[in-house]
């Protein structure tokens, strides 16, 4: 039974599905005018997280994500300039040539971050018809009027507005917190379509029944996820900042327009912050994954990173802690590359995944079966992936379970992870059986032990032989010098 942290009732609940053994998810995607930072890319590796969890437990997925290409303000609530028109001004692009720069930087970001593709990727400036049909079915309910010559959402006539967040109506005072829009009744009613009496000659205008203009930023993902996942889905997910506005904002107009609720379960990805701040170009702490890169970490390491905090708990980025999860998966991947050079498995097909049913009835042990069991509830109480981590460490460790179940659970636990264990085990396995293989490092070791030698300091070059060992180098001796191989 898995149980997630619903921020609708900010509440741990057991997970019940709109239609038995499926899942249908909404994710918001990136306004694509820019690289993703870090930050961002926290919440991708937590949606793919999230597939590869419920795939796992044997359901049906059906992930949607938007890329935002039109429409998304500087600031989230109506004000400011649009990023995309701004992006190429300052380029010397058009927006659409910056959109599709920026979506394969994203896409390469997350290839390279082992991140699964969703079943549908949507652009909003190839959906406007349904933005415009949906602002139509709102417009019939009575929640909108008509102001500036901009069309506005009526947040007064929605009396749960602010249920995500936490707040009412009544908290909502004129100029509290916002910017005041002189057309708007209320500072927090916004934008349904935005029109040339405010935005002239802006780069991307289609015709509505409001008047020439585009779509405010809050309405595609409203009509994107109605279009491919229904009027009723199971899980919306975003950063934790989605939700004062963006999602309060969703909600208020898919359920003006259906009548009905729209979302069960709102699960939100917390920070990762620098300097007890939240990570941002304006504060000059924005890092994208080939900073990480040139640093000389691999993009797994940042992976391995996140894995290692709850989705739910800020993240304090350094170099530091980059470097501490670097040791630790290299570390992991020597150890798991032993297991699968005794006992080679197949990678698993990352379109199909391995569900735990697979898993548990591939292995023969108790103490394996025991294990996947644990690994289960891990995953099962709102996605634990450090308990995850530290289940699959204790695998690797435990002598009792056979090493033909570990490299089973191996895998297997892989799938949900998304390490890439299997792959890259295969990988070290392949170099080093190699014969004309070298390495700087043993090789320099194995130097200082015969420098020790001729100087009698036999401690040493016994402490080195051991060290070797430990790490599976297993040192030989002959008429030609010193060898060494994997063990």
């Amino acid at each position: 039974m898995i149980r997630l942290f619903n921020t609708l009732g900010a509440s741990l609940q057991e997970f019940r599905p709109v239609n038995e053994g499926e899942v249908r998810f909404y994710g918001c995607g990136p306004t694509v005018y820019d690289y993703a930072h870090i930050g961002n890319l926290r919440a991708y590796v937590f949606q793919d997280t999230l597939t590869r969890v419920f795939r796992f437990l044997g359901y049906q997925v059906t992930h949607v994500m938007n890329i935002t290409d039109v429409g998304h303000l500087s600031d989230d609530a109506d004000t400011g300039e649009d990023k995309m028109v701004r992006s190429a001004e300052e380029r010397g692009k058009s927006v659409l040539e910056i959109a599709d720069f920026y979506s394969r930087a994203f896409f390469y970001d997350c290839e390279r971050l082992n991140i699964l593709k969703p079943a549908v990727v949507c652009k909003a400036t190839e959906h406007i018809d349904d933005m415009i049909a949906l602002i139509r079915r709102i417009e019939a309910n009575g929640h909108t009027y008509s102001s500036g010559g901009n069309l506005y959402f009526d947040i007064s006539t929605f009396p749960q507005y602010g249920k995500l967040a936490n707040i009412r109506l009544d908290e909502l005072k004129a100029g509290a917190r916002i910017a005041v829009d002189k057309n708007k009744r209320n500072p927090h009613d916004f934008v349904l379509w935005f029109t040339n009496s405010k935005f002239e000659n802006h780069a991307l205008v289609w015709d509505s029944p409001w008047g020439r203009g585009y779509p405010g930023w809050h309405i595609e993902c409203s009509a994107m996820s109605m279009k491919y996942l229904g009027e009723h889905i199971d899980i919306h997910t975003g950063g934790i900042d989605h939700v004062r506005i963006h999602h309060t904002n969703e909600i208020a107009q898919s359920e003006g327009a259906t009548g009905e609720k729209w979302v069960n379960y709102w699960l939100h990805n917390e920070f990762l912050v620098m300097d007890k701040g939240k990570m941002s170009k304006s504060a000059g702490t924005f890092l994208i994954l080939d900073n990480i890169i040139q640093k000389g970490f691999s993009p797994l390491d940042y992976r391995f990173l996140l894995l290692g905090g709850h989705y739910r708990s800020q993240i304090t980025f350094s170099w530091e802690a980059m470097e501490t999860a670097k040791n630790a998966r290299t570390s992991l991947m020597q150890r798991v590359s032993k297991v699968f050079l005794e006992y080679p498995v197949d990678p698993i097909d990352e379109n199909r995944g391995m569900t735990y049913t697979q898993l548990r009835d591939s292995l023969e042990g108790e103490k394996a079966k025991d294990a996947v069991n644990l690994f289960c509830e891990a995953i099962e109480q709102d996605l634990s992936t450090p308990r995850a981590l530290s289940i699959l460490q204790s695998v690797l460790k435990d002598k009792d379970i056979e090493k033909k179940d570990c490299a089973l659970l191996l895998s297997g636990f892989d799938s949900v992870l998304g390490l890439n264990l299997v792959k890259e085990a295969h990988e070290i396995n392949t170099k080093h059986t190699k014969h004309d293989e070298v390495d700087p490092t043993i090789e320099a070791l194995i130097a200082q032990r015969a420098k020790a030698k001729q100087e009698k300091n036999f401690a040493l070059a016994d402490s080195i032989r051991e060290n070797l060992k430990q790490e599976g180098i297993l040192l030989e001796d002959g008429p030609q010098g010193t060898t060494w191989k994997r063990i």
